[in-house]
């Protein structure tokens, strides 16, 4: 008999649902959030009131897209953490009830593993070389920057991380500080694509083993542009590309000098990269030149994998049903992140 799985993300800003069909994606409907482009960030409040109004019609679109009936579901996915709390508990218990109401399992996923897991998602007709375990990943998003050693879908290990900024975060504020908008990070990409990488240098962080900072960076780019702004009003519309084109340069080698320790430190060399930021171009090509250089083989996600999604979240869950291992009806969400998952 099939296993049949809905994945339901709500951690953040965006309300996802995907169904799986042993493993094969079905559908993978998102609502995404405008409304928190006004703030230049996203507002827990409003996210959580907008996942309210979303979750129903996203959930009824991805099961008509997949062509089943609620009554074919093995089992529910969700994301129980971390995230927003109020955002998390729109998800938790929307699950609960339809788990509920179907007399069928509910299964807990951490959201950070599911980026992890977005590499196993299949397509039907669509051909997929995915890693085999151990592998390392390069987890990168708005709020994470993490490197994780995958030894299984359910034993993986954070090896290094950030101590204070992510580089998402890095992104988003020295974009908002430039006037580029929610979220910046696309943007800054676009544009460091039309600068020159070189023209502008700015401070990288000297932090002990593979753990990550991007505060610095941060720092110096505020404080770069603070200085040109005195001598020059129009500083920053002049120099926008060249200005994005550094910070990417910086943050990728921030990133890669890691990976390249990683790497070294542990001896696999199967390298993937995952989260919102694997997007990036910069950290795509950088990635890819690694592994050409020292012989590494690496995995890039499809973009439509990249940010946050039910499909990933419905792939940790086919694993988990396959081992039985459901999540009771009384199970909190939560909103930290932890060391191993």
């Amino acid at each position: 008999m099939s296993t049949i799985i809905l994945g339901i993300e709500s951690s953040c800003d965006d309300t996802s649902a995907a169904v799986l069909k042993d493993g094969v994606l079905l559908s993978n409907v998102i609502a995404s959030q405008s409304v928190h482009e006004a703030y230049g960030g996203v507002v827990p409040e409003l996210a959580s009131r907008a996942h309210q109004q979303n979750i129903v019609p996203v959930v009824s679109e991805a099961i008509k897209r997949a062509g089943i009936t609620s009554a074919d579901l093995s089992a529910i996915a969700f994301t129980r953490g971390p995230g927003l709390m109020g955002s998390l508990l729109v998800g938790l218990s929307f699950a609960k009830g339809l788990a509920s109401a179907l007399n069928i399992p509910m299964i807990d996923v951490n959201h950070l593993q599911g980026h992890v897991m977005a590499h196993f998602v299949m397509e039907k007709d669509v051909p997929k070389d995915v890693p085999t375990y151990p592998f390392l990943c390069l987890l990168v998003s708005g709020g994470n920057s993490q490197i994780i050693r995958v030894n299984s879908y359910k034993d993986m290990e954070v090896i290094g991380q950030t101590i204070d900024d992510a580089a998402g975060e890095a992104f988003d504020k020295c974009a908002k500080v430039m006037g580029l908008g929610y979220p910046g990070g696309p943007v800054i990409n676009r544009l460091a694509n039309e600068g020159d990488p070189k023209k502008f240098k700015f401070a990288k962080p000297h932090i002990e083993g593979l753990n990550y900072s991007f505060s610095g960076l941060k720092t110096s780019f505020l404080y770069t542009l603070r200085d040109e702004l005195k001598k020059d009003p129009d500083f920053i519309e002049k120099n926008k590309a060249d200005l994005c084109a550094s910070l990417q340069a910086t943050i990728v080698d921030i990133l890669m000098d890691k990976v390249k320790k990683a790497v070294k430190q542990t001896g696999i060399k199967q390298v993937a990269v995952s989260g919102g930021v694997s997007a990036n171009s910069g950290v795509r090509d950088g990635l890819s030149a690694l592994g050409e250089k020292y012989g590494w083989k690496v995995f890039l996600p499809p973009f439509k994998f990249t940010t946050d999604n039910a499909a990933m979240i419905a792939i940790v869950g086919q694993h988990k049903f396959l081992d039985r291992d459901f999540c009771p009806f009384d199970a909190p969400s939560f909103a930290r992140v932890t060391d191993k998952f």
